[in-house]
């Protein structure tokens, strides 16, 4: 079992920082972070799942470590990106869980790039954003006042105040993710985020998938991830007691539901 430091290679014309922990010879777990977070979020997952997996997580452009996401980047760019990581390191096939942005990258992959996919693992996210109303305030707010005037309300959403009260040190650690994303990395892949639709295309994904809502998500409501759940070919849904990052808040029952689902035999 092996513990990597973060590395940067370059895809796509972006540096990407990625991290690639636990067993060189296991089933790869691909993880993929939301919007305004970065690959550090899944330390949690890590711990849990690197005695039995490959686990690959890597920065989206313009979070964490890597280089600046461009104007006009989709989800789609994001989805082959993750495919070109992938193919850096010699990955064929993987399992995917990606949570709120990265799950709607997740999407993507279970419709475009399904032969790549074993499992998909989706968490507090969205096929479309019923109304983009908060982050299209928020973008506002980030151009008038710099992305540190919107860290309280983000905080807000990713973690209930009976956690964040609680739990001291991962609640600053997870504020400390969010101040490095740089303004631009969030401002353009919100935009992005804003203009996903993908509700056409769910009934085409036929990956087994496993959906998790936070009953306390406000970004991503509980009733979009079992809609999710209810429309693709062979989905099940999970509920969790958390907020946004329900793999933070519920890290516990998140990774238990997960290893059941990825240990299950295809049906």
């Amino acid at each position: 079992m092996t513990r990597q430091s973060p590395t940067m290679i370059e895809v796509d014309r972006h540096q990407i920082t990625y991290f690639r922990d636990g067993r060189t010879d296991g089933p790869t777990l691909v993880l993929s972070h939301s919007l305004g977070a970065c690959s550090q979020m899944w330390r949690p997952q890590v711990a849990k799942f690197e005695a039995a997996f490959n686990v690959v997580r890597f920065d989206f452009p313009g979070h964490g470590d890597s280089s600046a996401a461009a104007e006009g980047i989709t989800i789609e760019d994001l989805g082959r990106l993750t495919l070109a990581v992938c193919d850096r390191l010699g990955i064929d096939r993987f399992h995917f869980g990606g949570l709120s942005l990265g799950g709607m990258v997740g999407l993507w992959l279970g419709r475009y790039a399904a032969e790549r996919i074993d499992r998909l693992v989706l968490s507090n996210t969205a096929a479309r954003i019923a109304d983009t109303r908060l982050l299209v305030e928020r973008l506002q707010t980030i151009e008038r006042d710099g992305l540190s005037s919107i860290e309280q309300s983000v905080m807000a959403g990713w973690l209930t105040s009976d956690f964040q009260s609680a739990h001291h040190e991962a609640t600053a650690e997870i504020s400390s993710m969010f101040c490095r994303t740089t303004a631009a990395g969030y401002v353009n892949i919100a935009r992005a985020v804003c203009c996903f639709d993908f509700e056409r295309e769910l009934r085409s994904i036929k990956v087994p998938t496993l959906v998790l809502g936070g009953e306390h998500d406000r970004a991503t409501p509980p009733e979009w991830n079992s809609h999710i759940a209810e429309r693709v070919g062979n989905g099940r849904y999970h509920s969790l007691n958390a907020a946004h990052l329900s793999n933070v808040e519920a890290a516990e029952a998140w990774n238990d539901a997960v290893a059941e689902f990825l240990n299950a035999p295809v049906v």
